[in-house]
């Protein structure tokens, strides 16, 4: 198998190699020169390259492209783009330019480090000209590398360095198609992207959102953020450090008082963690809906997104249903505290074996993911009316004490079969699941 990835990629940098109208700069910070090495590794490198460019050092990438905060991250890799894709144009427009169509990739990455414990990621960029002389689009990336060594991070960003200059080239459009051919011979289980932004002529016409939610349902991403202030960043800098408060569900409708219980959940924390602490951090979480469902339309998620938002509250969409997964994806970029605030419906739907049959140890298994050593759950009261609506023709909607009438249905209404009865009653004595 590796061999055969490797004879794709090989393929498609020889291409590019040959093709006597692609000419361009490959500018890149951390992770070695991986994508710049498969050019002069397939042969025939000269006809593409001007130049491959690498500044390790702060001072100098400083000196060359302006200071920034942090040099992992967007502000760096354009600065490296705008700063190359100008030089090419100053030096070689006059000559190559009615002939060429010139480009820049460049990445800023802080791969798996040999001393301490780092988040493997980087941010990756292509500028280019989809005919000569055309005004230049863009295509910028935020990646997150999974591979366990450095060694395989490097291998698998020199893939996918690879690919996405062929796919500029060759596959731009639709967008789909680009997505479908930057994971050519890796997977999300090697290297996930979740932010994916694309703009210039090449791209007239295609909504950022629209692309943004293709990542998650695609599989190249096992979440995406919608900010409540428009942006869409990585999940990992919003989330980075802090307590959260997560409000997970299919959000069919969005009600007002979503926002009065986000807020509890939040002021419950605040108040768990003393005024020392980092103020918690609310997002809902928007899931999909049970694989049998049909998916909804792009414009029915945009307009639950939108809805969420509005309630002034960042929303985190999610490639998987199944709470364990959420609580597992939020402590990659957290070590503190995390509270998911669920409904009585969801934090009984919690219980039903069914929805495990991807784990080996099922039921038991999924709640030892999700309680983890800093994850605990909030539960919420419903309305009678509500909850027997939505659990009808479920086994949940028997685990009910309460009278058929009760105009609320809590925590303590809940009364799961022997044996699941001695699991949940655990659950609740020891605080690992609490009413709201």
């Amino acid at each position: 198998m590796g061999a055969g990835m490797h004879r794709d990629t090989h393929h498609k940098a020889l291409q590019i190699n040959l093709e006597p109208t692609i000419y361009g700069t490959l500018a890149e910070i951390g992770a070695g020169q991986e994508v710049a090495r498969w050019f002069w590794r397939v042969g025939g490198a000269s006809g593409t390259v001007a130049k491959t460019m690498s500044a390790y050092d702060m001072t100098v990438s400083d000196a060359i492209y302006g200071k920034v905060g942090r040099y992992v991250s967007r502000d760096r890799m354009v600065g490296m783009l705008d700063h190359e894709f100008a030089l090419l144009q100053e030096r070689l427009d006059a000559t190559r330019g009615p002939s060429t169509r010139f480009f820049v990739f460049a990445d800023t990455v802080a791969a798996r480090s040999f001393t301490r414990a780092n988040e493997c990621h980087g941010w990756l960029g292509l500028r280019f000209q989809a005919s000569p002389g055309a005004a230049p689009s863009d295509i910028l990336l935020h990646v997150n590398l999974m591979d366990p060594t450095n060694v395989q991070q490097q291998e698998a960003l020199g893939m996918f360095g690879v690919n996405l200059i062929h796919a500029a080239f060759y596959h731009p459009y639709p967008p789909e198609e680009l997505l479908a051919r930057l994971l050519d011979g890796l997977s999300s289980a090697r290297i996930e992207f979740d932010v994916l932004e694309l703009a210039g002529p090449a791209f007239a016409g295609v909504d950022g959102a629209t692309i943004m939610l293709e990542l998650v349902r695609g599989g190249c991403a096992e979440a995406v953020l919608f900010g409540r202030d428009g942006r869409t960043p990585p999940p990992s800098e919003v989330l980075h450090q802090h307590p959260l408060v997560l409000v997970p569900g299919v959000f069919l409708r969005v009600e007002p008082v979503f926002a009065e219980l986000i807020t509890a959940a939040q002021a419950r924390l605040a108040r768990e963690l003393g005024d020392e602490a980092r103020p918690p951090l609310p997002l809902f979480v928007l899931t999909p809906g049970r694989p049998s469902d049909p998916a909804p339309a792009t414009a029915d998620l945009q307009a639950r997104i939108a809805a969420l938002r509005g309630l002034g509250f960042d929303v985190l969409v999610a490639r998987h249903p199944q709470v364990y997964r959420i609580a597992g994806y939020a402590t990659r970029y957290t070590e503190a505290p995390i509270r998911l605030a669920l409904s009585v419906l969801t934090a009984a739907q919690l219980f039903e074996e069914h929805r495990y049959g991807d784990l080996g140890g099922q039921l038991l298994e999924a709640i030892a993911k999700l309680f983890a050593y800093r994850v605990r759950a909030y539960v919420w009261p419903m309305p009678g009316a509500v909850f027997r609506s939505l659990a009808a023709g479920s086994a949940v909607a028997t685990w009910v004490a309460a009278p058929s009438d009760a105009t609320v249905i809590t925590a303590a209404d809940l009364r799961l079969p022997h044996p699941l009865v001695h699991l949940y009653e655990y659950l609740m004595d020891t605080g690992f699941l609490t009413p709201l």
